[in-house]
């Protein structure tokens, strides 16, 4: 193997290009070193000049250093020098054969380097042949892609025998990135190289082509578009001369007087005008004028100084909320409070309240009430399930068919700034990746915030501080802190039998019997018959299923009309039944059979309160204890808390410590399908064990609730009021619970309290006392510490 090749040659550095062997180059010399150099080689080489010509990796570098260069370059001969009258010469080079640099000897006044020869593969064989026709079939294709091409150039391209020369020859013209040029010039094995510009020419032809397909396309839509343009103008010619549409000068006049009366801010008027003078110098058949267009619609419909004048009576407003609604004393008082100091102080801003309630309570209706009796319009919006910010904040306008959100379209639909703003729901909004409405809400629902409220669509501040929002919910778990915390919370607890008596008497009956026609006739509901719908035929905080069924019973009632079999007779237990069917509840504490191992326990619930049975029984065993019911992870705990004081007191209430050994023992919640959570489940379960294993009996009139800890103390629980009216449905007459909530019995209504016991205990001992029936009965023993 003979040793490569190695001279010195001065390097001259090239911007923007690479020279091939073979090929002629004319090259524009201006900087100082490289001047240098060829006056140098002149005068060193009057015969004839021989340079090296390397390609820079930047090309904006004005003095490159060796490491600014490729290693790989060209060496060239001088063919011409041609002076210009200014600083600067041209030059015509012609590369000869290729090097790679081993180190750079000078720097200053030029470069200069040692450099090793490449020498050319020239191999010929039947694979080198075939990879040359597919190159040359390829190169021809390109240059059949390119338009302005003479067709003389393929036939250059055919000429070429080397095929060294050929892979020069389209590298050094093909449109390519520099660093793909020199990947080419550094192959030293022939095959590669010519694979290597047969891949880069087929990427050129998939561009070729699809660029091609563009510009087809783009000049059909033009065509097209001009076609369309040409013919929208004669159409509007012809309406104009017909006198169906007015001058486009028109309209923008009209949209500029619309802008000046509509009495909106400064900033929102600017805006308004700038894009009312972009829109005068768009083409009306422009996709752009219509988006421009009503863009300008909804600035100078909205209502951005247009108000109701509010009806500042106290004593209507209290009419209007005692006629369309029955107790809520909490709401009513509120909303009298607003009214009160609006009088007393004008430009108050609107508050934020959160009505918090069970289904069926009058959470909706109760908007309307509010609107009513301020004078307001009223709009309300459902947010249950929005996942989408942008339903509240709007789509800016770069998207197509953008519009503002929820918030801009209500109060436009309504025509007023400060109309009573109802957001259903609010419990229920849901995030995803489209973003979180919540967040959203944060700026809506804050007083310091809303006075300047930015939809994404109208991008200008918009004053929502005049809106009375009210929200409604279900619970609060599910609303963020954050949002919670803007919001005044109202709740509104289940209604007691007798408020439900009351509700259906003053405005269910009259208004089903209106509904369905019965008006002319002598339809007498006595209140007796009443409480026995609410006792036998709904289980529910509110009232909406009671409403559906005294509906019910009015349809039964028509049908007698319409036969003739209706003889106006008071409305009873048994005509109720005829119509509805059979009863679909009965009290449960008759449901509840009299053996040891059985207590009654008060649940909390989204829909209002329930009572639920805590079973225990116990078989052989290890001591092991087991939970079903669909139990929550506190549920379970206080189930073991309850075991473990039993167990750790046995002695003190007549068990056996060491019973607890050789048995297990199995707690059951009845309506397994159902998740139950919390702690006030906690005396419940204790007691369900001290009756099972003392074989005494809890008395079956009796409902408890309370957290219990290791100590045999009774700590407070909440969602006292719902519990105590899901007992009172239920047929409980006493109900024991922890004394720290004596502060919530003020809330239950007085003929609840008057039909029950309370009992409020502070811990375990007093609950037995309280709780176990008293046959037979032995009282435990006092925890001396």
């Amino acid at each position: 193997m003979s040793k490569k090749k190695q001279i010195v040659t001065s390097i001259l550095p090239l911007r923007n290009a690479v020279l091939f062997p073979d090929l002629v180059m004319p090259l524009v010399i201006g900087r100082k070193k490289t001047l240098e150099l060829i006056r140098t080689e002149e005068e060193e080489n009057p015969d004839g000049m021989t340079i090296g010509v390397l390609t820079q990796r930047d090309k904006d570098i004005q003095d490159p250093n060796p490491e600014d260069l490729f290693s790989v370059g060209t060496l060239a001969k001088v063919l011409k020098v041609v002076r210009r009258r200014e600083h600067g010469m041209d030059i015509v080079v012609q590369g000869i054969q290729r090097f790679r640099v081993i180190r750079f000897i000078q720097t200053m006044p030029y470069l200069k380097a040692e450099v090793e020869l490449i020498d050319e593969d020239n191999a010929r064989d039947i694979e080198i042949e075939a990879l040359v026709q597919n190159l040359k079939t390829v190169t021809t294709e390109v240059l059949s892609l390119i338009p302005d091409i003479p067709d003389s150039a393929a036939g250059i391209v055919e000429d070429v025998t080397s095929p060294n020369r050929l892979v020069y020859l389209i590298a050094s013209n093909l449109p390519i990135q520099i660093e793909e040029k020199i990947k080419i010039l550094e192959i030293v094995d022939l095959k590669q190289a010519l694979r290597e510009t047969i891949k880069i020419l087929n990427h050129q032809v998939e561009v070729l082509k699809v660029t091609e397909k563009i510009n087809s396309e783009v000049k059909g839509e033009l065509n097209r578009n001009q076609r369309e343009f040409v013919l929208r103008q004669q159409l509007k010619a012809i309406q104009r001369e017909l006198g169906e549409i007015e001058e486009e000068s028109d309209v923008l006049d009209e949209l500029r007087q619309k802008i000046e009366k509509s009495g909106m801010p400064e900033e929102a008027r600017k805006v308004a005008e700038k894009e009312l003078r972009r829109l005068r110098s768009i083409q009306p058949s422009s996709p752009e004028y219509t988006v421009s267009r009503t863009y300008l619609d909804w600035m100078v419909e909205f209502p951005w100084v247009k108000q109701t004048k509010d009806v500042l009576d106290v004593n209507h407003a209290k009419d209007v909320l005692d006629q369309d609604h029955y107790d809520l004393e909490k709401i009513k008082k509120r909303i009298l409070e607003y009214l009160a100091v609006s009088q007393l102080r004008k430009g108050l801003k609107g508050p934020i309240l959160c009505l918090v309630g069970p289904p069926g309570v009058g959470k909706t209706s109760l908007g309307h009430s509010i609107a009513r009796a301020l004078g307001r319009k009223f709009i309300r919006v459902s947010l249950g399930g929005v996942r989408d910010e942008a339903e509240i904040r709007g789509h800016r306008r770069t998207y197509i068919g953008a519009l503002p959100g929820k918030i801009i379209q209500s109060i436009k639909r309504a025509g007023s700034i400060n109309p009573v703003f109802m957001m259903d729901e609010v419990d229920k909004l849901g995030r995803d990746w489209r973003g979180d409405p919540t967040s959203a809400l944060l700026e809506v629902l804050d007083p310091e915030q809303n006075h300047a409220f930015m939809d994404h669509y109208l991008d200008v501040p918009v004053d929502l501080s005049k809106v009375l929002f009210i929200t409604t919910a279900n619970v609060t778990d599910t609303i963020p802190p954050p949002l919670l915390d803007r919001m005044e919370l109202l709740e509104l607890p289940g209604y007691t039998h007798y408020e439900k008596t009351q509700i259906a008497v003053r405005h269910l009956i009259p208004k089903q019997i209106k509904e369905h026609g019965l008006e002319g006739q002598k339809v007498d509901i006595p209140n007796d018959t009443i409480g026995y719908i609410i006792d036998r035929y709904t289980r529910e905080s509110g009232v909406r299923n009671l409403e559906r069924t005294i509906a019910g019973l009015c349809r039964g009632i028509a049908v007698k009309v319409v036969n003739g079999k209706w003889d106006e007779k008071p409305v009873d237990k048994d005509m109720v039944k005829e119509l509805l069917g059979p009863p679909k509840y009965k009290p449960e504490t008759g449901d509840r059979p009299d053996i040891p191992g059985i207590a009654t326990g008060m649940a909390w619930t989204p829909s209002g309160g329930e009572i639920l049975f805590v079973e225990a029984t116990r078989m052989d065993g290890k001591g092991r204890l087991k939970l079903t019911g669909h139990l929550g992870d506190v549920m379970k705990e206080s189930a073991q808390i309850a075991l473990s004081y039993l167990q750790a007191r046995a002695d003190a209430f007549g068990i056996d410590p060491k019973s607890f050994e050789d048995m297990d023992i199995h707690i059951h919640v009845p309506a397994g399908a159902i998740p139950k959570d919390g702690p006030s489940a906690g005396v419940t379960m204790f007691m369900a064990l001290y009756s099972l294993l003392t074989g005494n009996l809890v008395r079956k009139d009796t409902a408890m609730t309370g957290e219990i800890t290791l100590r045999g103390s009774i700590l407070p629980v909440g969602g006292v009021k719902d519990k105590v009216l899901a007992a009172q449905r239920a047929g409980i007459k006493r109900i024991v619970m922890p004394e720290e909530n004596e502060n919530d019995l003020l809330e239950i209504p007085d003929e609840i309290k008057n039909s029950m016991k309370f009992i409020l205990v502070k811990g375990i001992e007093e609950a037995i006392t309280a709780i176990i029936a008293d046959q037979g009965r032995s009282k435990p023993k006092t925890n001396k510490k």
